[in-house]
């Protein structure tokens, strides 16, 4: 699984930019989305390349990212009797086994924020306008993860 993190904002995008950061449902700086390994979205990560972060999830990251960022659609935070509830799953832990097994995604439940909305990364970013490593943007590959918990 992909985490995908938006860094830069909109202003001077180009309209098809704008349009797959939408469809990525990356409407704002500083929201990630989980997103699955497949061609149709490796296509659009390529596309909006100068505007994320992305790399591979491990599962502490996600686990950690659901406990602390996970929201119901009016903004409320979801524990785990909550998570029952919506999901059948007892633990966050069950829940995110099967978000990287692919077994479901978080935008099967209507009731739940397709994505998460970040903080900035405590340190702040080297860049936004260079590339991994010398800037935040582009692949992390594994060291996603650090961002990411910079940023929960």
């Amino acid at each position: 699984m992909y985490a995908v993190i938006r860094i830069r904002g909109h202003p001077g995008t180009r309209k098809k930019i704008e349009n797959i950061l939408k469809l990525l449902r990356l409407n704002r700086v500083n929201s990630c989305v989980i997103l699955p390994e497949n061609p149709s979205y490796q296509g659009m990560i390529k596309k909006v390349y100068d505007f994320v972060a992305y790399g591979k999830i491990n599962r502490e990251t996600l686990i950690e990212l659901l406990k602390k960022r996970l929201r119901l659609k009016n903004g409320r935070r979801v524990d785990e009797a909550l998570l029952k509830n919506i999901t059948g799953f007892d633990t966050f832990e069950n829940f995110a086994d099967a978000l990287l097994n692919g077994n479901i995604s978080l935008k099967n439940y209507e009731q739940l924020q397709p994505f998460f909305r970040l903080t900035p990364p405590s340190g702040g970013h080297k860049s936004i306008k260079q590339h991994y490593p010398k800037g935040s943007l582009g692949n992390w590959g594994e060291n996603i993860n650090e961002l990411i918990k910079r940023m929960i």
